[in-house]
């Protein structure tokens, strides 16, 4: 069972709930995890429920457009940042996420990071 932080440390911009709506007609139940891996590990991935196993060591941060948002307890520890953004910006998604091949993908800033304001 993945550990809960008390609160929301995450939530997403209006293109990432844009881009999460527009997922949800294909999946409607979606989950999303960040790992640090090397497979497109600098991005969020996006997941239909029961295609990934959420780990005990993973850490949920809240939700974003009704989905869960986990991250691996080691990228949480590394990034000592609990508060994060999710946007989605003109490109491809990863390679095992929903967002690829919709000509945009999702990104995760920091709140500590955010030098554009987005929010």
């Amino acid at each position: 069972m993945a550990v809960e932080l008390e609160g929301q440390h995450v939530r997403a911009t209006d293109a990432a709930l844009d881009l999460i709506a527009e997922i949800r007609r294909d999946h409607p139940d979606i989950l999303f995890h960040q790992s640090g891996g090397c497979c497109d590990g600098s991005s969020p991935m996006c997941y239909p429920v029961g295609e990934f196993m959420v780990g005990d060591n993973d850490v949920l941060l809240g939700q974003i457009g009704g989905a869960p948002f986990y991250i691996s307890a080691a990228q949480y520890a590394a990034w000592q940042s609990p508060d994060l953004i999710v946007d989605a910006i003109p490109g491809r998604g990863g390679m095992f996420s929903l967002d690829n091949g919709r000509e945009k993908r999702f990104l995760l800033v920091s709140v500590a990071c955010d030098a554009e304001g987005r929010n």
